[in-house]
């Protein structure tokens, strides 16, 4: 998908808006006839259709922001998740709670190497291990919930049942991306607003070049918005710093 290379996104972009503005300048622009005074009206149609490009660049905007802080809030709130199911384990026979703090500290892995990874096979790979160290967890949590169905034991089922969801909360939320729609509406608005750019542009070589501003400003608009909407695309990336944090206190320290 194009959207999770944002620079291609902008690239391809850029492109299409200048052929945009050419062909309002070359095409459209030389189909006017000289003798209509149309300033007045063009000036404000073309001035009503950058103020929409602008909204909505930045509407779109503000959604990719929104998401991107709802993927960093949420890995925070995975990492508390997962450190309050490790300290409820000591609650549990001695067997069961080394099993379960072992097997968390090997989910906190797993979880950063999510994060982390820029898609692909491991993905795959990462899936497969994360879905055979929940199922592990909680059958190490079954029998002993099964033999002291307590209130303590109900708190320690609850921690782990805290941190499953964390996942699946983070999953949907990687998932919740800007809509095509939308993009394909900010594209349309773009085009037709370097369209009527290029129709009211003088021929002079001086005035086509600056068609290419307007262009190079929307790109660089996509490109931030992708970038900050694609959870692996770009260079603007949620870094878990939670779960690097908690991994590091679960490890033994050295004396």
């Amino acid at each position: 998908m194009i959207f999770d290379y944002p620079i291609l996104l902008s690239i391809a972009v850029f492109v299409l808006l200048v052929l945009s503005a050419w062909f309002g300048a070359a095409v459209l622009s030389s189909r006017r006839d000289p003798a209509e005074d149309i300033d007045d009206d063009f000036g404000m149609i073309l001035a009503a259709t950058l103020t929409l490009l602008g909204l909505i660049i930045g509407f779109s905007f503000s959604m990719a922001i929104s998401r991107y802080d709802q993927r960093k809030n949420l890995e925070e709130e995975e990492a508390n998740a997962i450190g309050t199911a490790y300290v409820r384990a000591d609650l549990l026979p001695a067997a069961d709670a080394a099993r379960v703090r072992a097997l968390l500290k090997d989910y906190v892995d797993v979880r950063m190497e999510f994060y982390l990874s820029r898609g692909g096979e491991d993905l795959g790979n990462i899936a497969a291990r994360r879905a055979k160290l929940q199922a592990d967890l909680w059958t190490t949590l079954q029998g002993p919930a099964a033999a002291q169905p307590t209130a303590v034991m109900a708190l320690v089922v609850k921690g782990m049942n805290d941190v499953l969801n964390a996942q699946g909360y983070t999953q949907a939320a990687w998932w919740n991306r800007i809509p095509h729609a939308a993009w394909l509406l900010m594209l349309i608005i773009a085009i037709c607003s370097n369209v009527l750019l290029g129709y009211g542009t003088h021929r002079t070589k001086a005035a086509r070049r600056l068609l290419l501003v307007i262009p190079l400003v929307v790109s660089i608009s996509f490109l931030l918005i992708a970038d900050i909407d694609s959870p692996r695309g770009g260079v603007i990336h949620v870094n878990p710093l939670n779960l690097k944090r908690l991994a590091d206190s679960l490890r033994p320290t050295s004396p």
